[in-house]
């Protein structure tokens, strides 16, 4: 029998013959629940935050997460709870208006015996948050696929520039559409996207480091963190807003940044 999934990963448009969004994808794939997640992440200095929604076969989930340089505030339920992330990141005390800002990075990725797709954007937005006027940049996460029943992975994505004042945005990812080349790593300066080499990212979540001696420091400034069993699905995750600053993998230095780091265990 033909190996459906054997020219996988490919970056650029998902190959014919394998659903991805926005097309409409089964419940149940070879064996496995569908996965899929958009999350919006917008970032600087005054404010990080995120709103996102959820779906692991027919359950739901939507959160939201804002800090402030003071005060961690957020919600997660399975209910459905006023967040808003098509075109808008709304929740909360923010109302921003967002727009994509760069090149689109889209890659689908053999895992196990199926398959995963995630595309990634830059984005700028502009709204309030906490009545103030402001205008954020950030990253759009739309993923979906049929990941296996135990999935790890260890995630980083943000926002800055470079000394010479260029704006940069990116993305990596251990456990997940990883592959040397294909991959989903992703860096943008001033909206232009290239794919890095692959960087280790460290279990404690403090630093990213590249190939030829690059380092990522990371500063974590408030973590939303949850443990959860509930039998047939589990999940285990760290996820700080953070400062970066030194180096990216692939030589693209930052003069300061803001962001996300993620550590995610899930039976699901």
């Amino acid at each position: 029998m033909p190996d459906r999934y054997a020219g996988l990963p490919v970056r650029g448009q998902a190959p014919v013959g394998l659903p991805v969004p926005p097309a409409k994808l089964p419940l149940l794939r070879d064996g496995r629940l569908l996965k899929r997640w958009r999350y919006v992440g917008l970032w600087s200095e005054q404010y990080m935050l995120c709103a996102a929604r959820a779906q692991v076969g027919p359950g739901r989930q939507r959160f939201w997460a804002l800090w402030d340089g003071e005060q961690l505030r957020g919600r997660t339920s399975m209910l459905p709870i006023a967040v808003a992330v098509d075109g808008v990141a709304r929740a909360g005390t923010f109302d921003l208006r967002w727009a994509e800002d760069g090149e689109p990075m889209e890659v689908t990725s053999r895992h196990g015996d199926s398959y995963i797709w995630t595309r990634k954007v830059p984005l700028r937005a502009t709204g309030t948050v906490d009545g103030k006027q402001v205008e954020l940049r950030g990253l759009l996460d739309d993923s979906a696929g049929y990941h296996e029943r135990h999935t790890d992975w260890r995630w980083s994505a943000g926002v800055g520039e470079t000394p010479d004042g260029k704006e940069v945005a990116f993305n990596f990812v251990e456990g997940l559409h990883d592959a040397a080349i294909g991959s989903e790593r992703a860096i943008w300066v001033d909206g232009v996207l290239s794919e890095p080499p692959p960087g280790a990212i460290a279990l404690d979540l403090t630093h990213i480091d590249g190939p030829d001696g690059e380092r990522l420091d990371v500063a974590a400034q408030a973590v939303r963190a949850h443990k959860q069993n509930l039998g047939l699905i589990a999940s285990d995750y760290a996820q700080p807003f953070a400062t970066f600053s030194g180096t990216l993998p692939g030589g693209v230095a930052l003069a300061h940044g803001w962001g996300v780091m993620e550590r995610h265990s899930a039976t699901w």
